[in-house]
């Protein structure tokens, strides 16, 4: 499946959760660290990855996923 690029805020954390579990790589673009950056968000099927312009992050499970979505604010509210 191709890359997707959205803004932050453009999807909500659900949409955001089923694009990643479908398959979909998203590219989102979020104001950070004085500027506009690009964080890759994917799933290999067992493993949530948030690559950011610092650090890739790892999470195990939906829920850390929709927590660091949620706080870094890739998703719009619900």
């Amino acid at each position: 499946m191709p890359t997707r690029t959205v803004e932050a805020g453009e999807l909500t954390a659900t949409e955001i959760l089923d694009a990643l579990d479908d398959g979909q790589r998203l590219v989102v673009r979020v104001e950070m660290l004085g500027g506009i950056h690009e964080v890759t968000l994917r799933h290999d099927g067992t493993t949530y990855y948030c690559d950011t312009p610092t650090t890739l992050h790892k999470h195990e499970s939906v829920d850390e996923m929709r927590t660091c979505i949620e706080n870094m604010g890739y998703g719009r509210d619900e």
